[in-house]
């Protein structure tokens, strides 16, 4: 009994101790709890600190002296001054009445220096990096800023530079960063493999392609040079150029690139899957809208039946019909193209789908990237605004022609939702890059009106002050000529789609015989009326000035120099003012300005002068030139050309010398310049070639890629025939005058010649060397077998 009574005492004493222990437990922790939840402090002292004021750090922080704050406070604070990016290390504690915050600044960047780069220059490297002066620096910038030099190095085909950070201390926690960089070599493109290809050789692919093989010209090229994405932006040229020649099953299986380390050299092999070429089957438009009648919807489809099959056309089409649409008043019309594959015989149908599509507006166009350009350049390429309706085609229209000003490395266009259901917004992303350019070069020409060398230089801005405006200076010219050249154009003119320019010019000639001067201005205007018609006007003014070299005085002046009365008078009535207006007519289908291959450039102009000045007369030219691929397989591609031109005097007076046509090697190869046509005699017996007012001109060409030579060297050859004539003058005079002279000229006579020619697309631009023989000429006519110079024959 005492036992339990003393066992239930002891319980009781526990229970006792219990009931009193534990209240207090709660509370001390309680208030233990409660401190911690809510500290109050007397001061914040910072410490650590060089640069960086004391009272700007507390700033940054949300605790304040005498006010209450929390755990979750102190990690708010750490956040928010690590969230400046200038402090390497940051902590918070208290101590006492005291709120410690001790940081580690990040050093201060003084330079950046780079050192063992050639290849890629200091400025383009500065333009990489992150880490800039009075910046501050850290090792996970200097870290992604060699990944950057890097990558500028890959960029221009050097994928094995190496590059090194060393960091000089300078002492008041600022620094010098230096990279050290091994260019190592430069990697190259041993060859572009074609696997799966039998339509198309292997060389015209790769002339389609932006990768090219490395050849003598790379250096100056720069086409050889190994990116990933390059080679994303070559495959999808592949898709569009076989689904735009009828290969609508066309895909591309792979493409990839091995690096040869022995070597250092890529070699890309791509493989496609050509599949069968198509044609168009029956094309036919179908409305669900009620008030849009199909029929008068098909005069603008692009596409009919039995033509090859073509993309582009298709793409056309969906761009006719919905302008077409939205013009009857149905703005939110969608085009939808379903096409219906004939697998037996190779056909495919296409029908045109237009429905009443759901109501969307633009809320607004974001426009991001554009640091130089300004905004309503980007906006005026959109042919819609704020507040239109959402229109999916005028969208991708409007992407292409950003691409087409050659203003930006990329064009992206996307949408986000807008604040009501209904609105859209426009997201333009773009990646600009230089516009500028300055070139000088030199060429050798044995035909025009300045044959021999010569030298030029210019200075061009194709995006004047990020206004979109061209501007270009030039000079240039050989030992018989010198040339001098402003231009300056605005593409969209008050506002409108119209190119409104100048030009003012200056030109000296030394001819055999005599010299001349010209200087003058035009004022000129263009208006697009199709994407492949437009329109010229134009006004000119020139003041052209002759005179007879020193060492040639004429026999009317007492001297012996041999050069007929028709190019004395043309000489001595100068000098004199011409005043005129033109107006022109284009139209150009061509696909490939450069390098054409199929499509159309034909050209009309009438000049009429007489508004003021001395020269009155009406001159009318036109040419056109078609050209077309006569076989996909050899690359063979055909040529035939055609133009003509009349020129006549009116009001009293007949046209001077130099007013009337004159022979080259655009109207007819292996004759002289001005070696053709009417034509007066010297004191001597020689010819004075005096040109003509009426000229016809015809040629037939083929052209083809050279065996053995790879093509991305850019040479091809040419096999022609020409065909010319050149009569009628203007400048007759009448028995009896005192300088009387006669002009002969035997009338509509043809003159031929056959040839072959050697193309070269070089980095300078388009080079020919032709050589051609006269198989049909005429008394008094030059021969010049050899013809060197510039030209793309459109």
């Amino acid at each position: 009994m005492k036992a339990t009574s003393k066992f239930k005492s002891a319980a009781s004493a526990v229970a006792l101790s219990a009931v009193l222990v534990v209240p207090a437990a709660f509370a001390v922790q309680f208030v233990a709890t409660s401190a911690a939840e809510a500290a109050v402090v007397r001061n914040i002292v910072v410490s650590g600190n060089q640069r960086i004021d004391a009272d700007t750090i507390r700033n940054y922080i949300a605790i304040k002296p005498g006010k209450p704050f929390s755990s979750a406070d102190i990690d708010a604070a750490v956040k928010a001054l690590f969230g400046t990016g200038l402090f390497s290390d940051v902590q918070i504690n208290q101590s006492g009445s005291s709120l410690v915050v001790k940081v580690s600044e990040y050093q201060v960047v003084n330079q950046v220096l780079f050192q063992g780069n050639k290849k890629v220059k200091d400025a383009q490297l500065a333009g990489a990096v992150q880490l800039k002066p009075r910046g501050v620096y850290s090792q996970a910038a200097a870290d992604a800023d060699v990944e950057a030099i890097k990558a500028a190095y890959r960029h221009v085909g050097r994928d094995d530079a190496t590059v090194t950070t060393q960091v000089m201390d300078l002492g008041d926690n600022r620094v010098n960063v230096v990279f050290n960089i091994n260019e190592g070599g430069r990697t190259k493109i041993a060859a572009i493999n074609f696997v799966g290809n039998h339509a198309y050789s292997s060389g015209r692919l790769a002339d389609i392609i932006k990768t090219k093989r490395s050849n003598v010209l790379s250096f100056v090229m720069r086409d050889d040079i190994y990116d990933e994405q390059k080679l994303q932006a070559d495959q999808e040229l592949l898709r569009r150029f076989y689904f735009n020649h009828g290969y609508a099953d066309f895909q591309i299986v792979s493409a990839g690139a091995e690096l040869d380390p022995a070597t250092n050299q890529y070699t890309i092999t791509i493989t496609v899957d050509e599949g069968a070429r198509y044609t168009f089957g029956d094309i036919s438009v179908d409305s669900t809208i009620p008030e849009v009648d199909s029929k008068s919807l098909q005069s603008v489809v692009e596409t009919h039946q039995g033509d090859v099959y073509n993309a582009k056309d298709v793409e056309d089409s969906i761009i006719n019909l919905t302008e077409k649409v939205a013009d009857s008043g149905y703005a939110f019309a969608q085009v939808t193209p379903r096409g219906d594959r004939n697998f037996e015989n190779h056909t495919i149908s296409v029908v045109y789908t237009v429905d009443q599509g759901a109501k969307a507006y633009i809320e607004r166009i974001e426009i991001r990237g554009n640091s130089r350009t300004r905004d309503y350049v980007i906006r005026r390429e959109f042919d819609l605004s704020e507040g239109d309706a959402f229109n999916q085609v005028m969208v991708k229209r409007a992407k292409k022609r950003l691409e087409d000003l050659d203003f930006f490395q990329s064009v992206d266009i996307s949408t986000a939702p807008g604040s009501e259901p209904d609105q859209v917004v426009l997201i333009v992303d773009v990646v600009e890059k230089s516009t500028g350019e300055f070139s000088i070069g030199a060429g050798y020409s044995t035909g025009g009106d300045t044959p021999g060398a010569s030298v030029q230089g210019s200075i061009t801005e194709r995006n004047f002050l990020g206004r979109g405006q061209f501007i270009r200076l030039s000079a240039g010219g050989g030992k018989r000529s010198r040339d001098y050249g402003l231009s300056f154009t605005e593409p969209y003119f008050l506002g409108r789609r119209i190119a409104a320019g100048f030009d003012i010019f200056k030109s000296t000639r030394q001819y055999s015989k005599y010299d001349s001067e010209t200087t003058g201005a035009t004022v000129r205007f263009g208006l697009p009326i199709t994407d492949s018609l437009s329109t010229q006007l134009a006004y000119n003014i020139s003041r052209e000035k002759y005179k007879f070299d020193k060492g040639c005085v004429p026999p009317s002046d007492g001297g012996t120099c041999d050069v007929s009365q028709a190019i004395i008078d043309g000489v001595e009535e100068s000098p004199w003012i011409k005043s005129s207006i033109s107006a022109g007519l284009t139209y150009n289908t061509i696909d490939d300005m450069k390098n054409p291959r199929s499509g159309i450039y034909a050209n009309f102009n009438t000049e009429f002068a007489g508004l003021g000045g001395d020269a009155k007369f009406v001159k009318v030219t036109g040419r056109a030139s078609y050209y077309q691929m006569l076989s996909e397989q050899l690359d063979l591609v055909g040529l035939i050309s055609g133009g003509g031109g009349y020129v006549s005097s009116y009001g009293s007076g007949d046209l001077r010398v130099f007013d009337q046509f004159q022979s080259n090697d655009r109207m007819i190869r292996g004759f002289e310049y001005n070696g053709i046509g009417p034509y007066a005699l010297t004191p001597k017996g020689k010819f004075d070639h005096l040109g003509g007012t009426t000229y016809f001109n015809a040629s037939a060409e083929a052209q083809f890629p050279l065996p053995l030579i790879p093509e991305s060297i850019g040479l091809r050859g040419a096999v022609f025939a020409d065909a010319a004539t050149l009569y009628g003058s203007g400048i007759n005079r009448h028995v009896g005058e005192a300088d009387e002279f006669q002009v002969h000229s035997s009338g509509l006579e043809w003159r031929a010649s056959v040839g072959v020619g050697l193309m070269w697309a070089s980095p300078f631009g388009p080079l020919r060397i032709d050589y051609a023989v006269p198989v049909k000429k005429s008394k008094g006519d030059k021969v010049q077998e050899f013809n060197f110079g510039m030209s793309t024959r459109f």
